[in-house]
């Protein structure tokens, strides 16, 4: 069985940057509810070279942020590899991509990773998320977990 980590980021004072916790809120539901052992949760503000150490540990690793690119309707599923790997001085410190990397290059460990992004829409200083994020955030939690009981169901057999 897959050990996974659905590990959100983003910053819940600022409305719709919340969607990562938000969601890992919604997984650690799930998860308690179902007793389900090999799928942990983790979240934080932002992305830091230390996440390396945590996502060594798994077999697989779903980032969750909100995003405001604009081919993306509600939510998009992405793999990601270390061969993306680039230091983002954005809001976020360091890129998936480069998380991954370190993992690689410290640990020597390449964990399945993706990143969803779910689509956000207010960013104004308030802990609350808009409607129609929350709307395209639960659609994306239903979707991730068909995507991770697929997956086990294809990894167990």
């Amino acid at each position: 069985m897959q050990k996974i980590l659905i590990y959100g980021y983003g910053n819940p004072g600022r409305q719709d940057d919340g969607l990562g916790a938000g969601f890992v809120e919604l997984a650690e539901k799930w998860i308690e509810e179902n007793k389900i052992a090999n799928v942990d949760t983790d979240c934080n503000y932002q992305l830091n070279i230390e996440d390396a150490a945590v996502v060594s540990e798994y077999d697989m690793v779903i980032f969750v942020d909100a995003s405001i690119i604009n081919d993306i309707d509600d939510f998009k599923l992405e793999k990601i590899s270390p061969d993306n790997a680039q230091i983002e001085f954005t809001m976020h410190a360091v890129s998936v991509g480069y998380v991954i990397d370190l993992c690689k290059k410290i640990y020597n460990k390449t964990p399945e990773a993706y990143i969803l992004h779910i689509k956000g829409y207010d960013f104004d200083f308030k802990e609350e998320l808009s409607e129609k994020a929350k709307t395209n955030m639960k659609e994306a939690f239903k979707y991730l977990k068909n995507f991770i009981t697929e997956r086990q169901k294809s990894f167990d057999a």
